[in-house]
């Protein structure tokens, strides 16, 4: 893989990493602070972390695709495997933003409309592991991504 490409995928999982900080612990505190209602606040938050669940999916799915591809070169050239573990980061960040959002929101909307077996606090509380898990799966490929790969 040509190195500026390398450098491109080390970038954007970089300011990946940085929206997903940036939301973590700037926007959504900053709305409870400022919003005087809780609920005017959790739907701000809300609204960012559709944005956000979205955008980690496309981001994901976009470099997953492109890091299959160089592995799979990697390994027709003998110099490791077609699973890299960057590929495996990215499966759990798709896993994490899967179940942390996309299969949890609807849980926590019937959990405050009184249904489910599971409380709003403690699906928020799950989903905050799996927002927190995905970060870091992130962060840790943006390192990854940036080292220099052996020719």
């Amino acid at each position: 893989m040509d190195a500026r490409f390398g450098r491109a995928m080390a970038v954007v999982a970089g300011l990946w990493a940085g929206v997903l900080l940036a939301i973590a612990l700037i926007g959504a505190p900053a709305g409870f602070a400022v919003l005087a209602e809780r609920a005017d606040a959790g739907r701000v938050a809300g609204h960012m972390f559709v944005r956000e669940a979205y955008l980690s999916l496309g981001l994901a799915v976009v470099l997953f695709i492109l890091e299959r591809g160089r592995a799979r070169r990697a390994a027709d050239e003998g110099q490791g495997s077609a699973l890299s573990t960057e590929l495996l980061l990215l499966a759990g960040v798709l896993f994490c933003t899967v179940a942390g959002y996309f299969a949890l929101q609807p849980m926590m909307a019937a959990a405050r409309a009184g249904q489910g077996t599971l409380s709003f606090g403690a699906l928020h509380a799950i989903s905050t592991v799996f927002y927190g898990l995905k970060t870091s799966l992130v962060l840790v490929l943006a390192w990854r991504l940036s080292r220099p790969r052996a020719s």
